[in-house]
């Protein structure tokens, strides 16, 4: 009851910041977001100094006032900088500005990996990449990079701490470790086989009642969903996140503006991207990164995070709305 009351009080504070960005003059929002995207860097930069440690990460920064996580900042801030940065030059691109936006997109990633939290790191790269792609990165680039990801590759795997490292590795055989780190993916994939077509019924799942599942409440909450509600309630989740996908980008290709546009594209298709990755570590088919799902999973950060992506997206429909009139 305790962590409803919680999570009802977090879904109060980002429904009232979903609506305030959503009212914010579209001129405003596109200035806001070089300033935004510096504090966050600021910010990333104090809590690799003096931020709060737990779990063996270093990810929270206690501000006296608020205690907040960088990283999710970043998941909004990245965006807005890189498509305010592109709608600036946008008749003068060339090769050097994808260049700098690619290091305005890897500085807080580096920054977030180092917490350790590769997890954020991927869906903060994930938000850039976006952005460039429909800046209009040629073929060229993007094979450019794909051969630098691949030349990078040993060094970001020694980037990654050791129980990450065994995350990935026991990915392609979690039995072999059945009680430690394969322990996560054997018990969600029991946890959703059993719910059948129609489920258990809403407390009736064995695997989290009984806490077999770890971490039930935040980024294992889709093998409980899917025990208790079975295909059917998988089902209707997924439609849920197909809708407000298809919605964000309907509302994206509409958009008054190139900033619009680009950071629109961005933050939604990154909410998919939240979605897969939690639902492919939970069932199995990528490492456990720690990706909470969105809307759903136990949390402040990505609840605020997310719903001021959909209050982005909200101010770019009501603009273009006024435009049209």
């Amino acid at each position: 009851m305790t962590k409803v009351v919680t999570q009802t009080k977090h879904f109060g504070v980002a429904l009232i910041l979903m609506w305030a960005v959503a009212k914010i003059p579209l001129g405003y929002l596109s200035r806001l977001a070089l300033p935004l995207y510096i504090v966050a860097m600021v910010l990333l930069v104090l809590t690799a100094l003096i931020g709060d440690q737990a779990k063996g990460a270093q990810r929270w920064l206690d501000l006296q006032v608020i205690r907040i996580q960088p990283s999710e900042l970043m998941k909004i801030a990245l965006p807005l900088m890189l498509a305010w940065y592109f709608d600036r030059y946008e008749r003068v691109l060339n090769l050097k500005h994808y260049f700098i936006a690619a290091i305005l997109m890897v500085a807080p990633v580096i920054l977030i990996l180092k917490q350790p939290d590769l997890g954020t790191s991927i869906l903060v790269l994930a938000s850039g990449f976006f952005v460039l792609f429909f800046a209009g990165m040629s073929l060229r680039v993007l094979g450019f990079i794909a051969t630098i990801s691949v030349l990078v590759m040993p060094f970001a795997w020694s980037m990654l701490e050791p129980y990450q490292q065994t995350r990935v590795l026991t990915l392609l055989n979690p039995a072999s470790d059945p009680l430690g780190a394969g322990y996560h993916t054997i018990q969600s994939t029991i946890a959703i086989g059993s719910g059948g077509f129609w489920g258990k019924g809403w407390m009736e799942g064995t695997q989290s009642q009984l806490n077999f599942l770890p971490e039930g409440t935040t980024d294992f909450v889709f093998a409980v969903l899917g025990e208790e509600f079975g295909f059917i309630g998988v089902l209707i989740i997924f439609l849920a996140y197909l809708v407000l996908v298809w919605r964000g980008l309907q509302i994206a290709t509409r958009a008054p503006n190139v900033f619009s546009r680009l950071s629109g594209a961005s933050i939604t298709l990154t909410l998919f991207i939240y979605a897969f990755v939690n639902v492919g570590m939970v069932i199995g088919l990528l490492p456990i990164v720690g990706v909470p799902l969105p809307l759903i999973s136990f949390g402040g950060s990505s609840a605020v995070t997310v719903l001021i992506g959909i209050g982005i997206l909200m101010n770019f429909r009501a603009n273009r709305r006024l435009i049209q009139t």
